[in-house]
């Protein structure tokens, strides 16, 4: 029986780091599946972090550099992430960290050069997978849903709390609709740092402790994002150029802030799978990313929500997206659709990703 192995690289908008997973895949009855697993996560150093943050309002030069020099750093978590397991990869599949997501102007900027992956591991890479979708039109997010649908049994939503929420709806035919539903944990991790020093409100805790600001949550709730339909996807831009601008403006307290945010997202939230409950699969939602473990926003979201929201193993949660992104790079070698146009309103269905080695 062929089998790959494959790791997957993935940072979120969230910059809470880069989580690399490692799978083996191998074909059972037509589809398929995973297995042997191990992952982890790289925080980021304050430098890193930093860099990647600005890098929107740095210059052409600037962005080119740090395009190869955060490859390279790529390229060697890869080789101390396989030393220390002692672990043989036939395959990288990097999604990179976005820097512009502008699909209406027919862009989007992973940054993490392919070529210096590859230089370093001296593993075949697969790096700028939303680029070809974005060519044909359409969204070039989110991708997970077509490993959602080929790796996961039993659920008819998919929920992702990472820095940006999004979610995934499968129909009883298993076709896949999916869109980014709000900022999430960005938004509120940049109102923690500025605000509190923090890296993040853990468990939700100081967001509790506030109250909703009924003119906040009326503000941001206006935003023409949240009345559009899909296709629709997300960057930091809106949070940068629209969301946080709003936030700003008022002089409340921190807990209020967080707490009406919270709220918000809870409610973009419960609003999309309400809507589409009736038309999906199955009854019950797969919930991953960070955003898992904010309690608040869980609480919020189990008293809104008309399905039941199921949260996996840690694994699940935490490397899912990564795992998802070494399967696309998987289906790329093979010459297999990684995009599907019935989710990002692509031209047609397509094979993303440039393949370096």
């Amino acid at each position: 029986m062929k089998q790959y192995r494959v790791i997957g690289i993935m940072s979120g908008t969230s910059l809470d780091g880069v989580d690399l997973c490692y799978a083996e895949f191998y074909s059972e009855a037509g589809g398929w599946k995973y297995r042997n697993v191990a992952a982890q996560t790289f925080r980021y150093s304050d430098e890193w972090k930093s860099r990647l943050m600005n890098l929107n309002s740095q210059g052409a030069e600037t962005l080119a550099r740090t395009h190869v020099e955060y490859g390279h750093y790529l390229g060697q978590l890869v080789n101390d992430f396989c030393s220390d397991r002692n672990l043989v990869v036939d395959l990288i599949s990097s999604h990179g960290h976005t820097i512009f997501h502008q699909p209406e102007n027919h862009f989007t900027t992973q940054i993490g050069d392919g070529a210096s992956i590859y230089a370093i591991t001296g593993v075949r890479t697969v790096s700028d997978l939303r680029n070809v979708d974005v060519a044909l039109g359409g969204q070039g997010a989110p991708l997970v849903p077509i490993g959602e649908r080929d790796l996961f049994d039993g659920f008819g939503m998919f929920l992702n709390l990472g820095g940006i929420a999004n979610v995934s709806i499968f129909s009883a035919e298993n076709q896949p609709a999916a869109f980014d539903i709000s900022p999430c944990n960005m938004s509120l991790n940049m109102l923690c740092e500025k605000y509190l020093g923090t890296a993040y409100d853990e468990g939700g805790l100081r967001a509790s402790m506030g109250e909703i600001n009924p003119s906040l949550l009326d503000s941001v709730s206006a935003l023409e994002y949240f009345k559009a339909t899909a296709p629709k996807s997300l960057g930091k831009e809106f949070t940068d150029r629209l969301y946080l601008p709003i936030i700003e403006r008022y002089d409340i307290s921190i807990e209020d802030k967080l707490h009406t945010i919270t709220q918000h997202i809870a409610n973009e939230i419960c609003r999309a799978i309400n809507h589409n409950a009736p038309y999906c699969r199955q009854g019950r939602v797969l919930v991953s990313g960070g955003g898992v473990y904010n309690t608040f926003l869980m609480e919020l979201l189990n008293q809104q929500c008309e399905l039941e929201l199921v949260v996996p193993e840690e694994f699940i949660v935490e490397f899912k997206e990564a795992l998802i992104f070494a399967y696309l790079g998987l289906l790329r070698t093979t010459g297999a659709a990684n995009s599907l146009a019935s989710v990002t309103f692509a031209r047609k269905d397509n094979i993303g990703g440039a393949l370096w080695g």
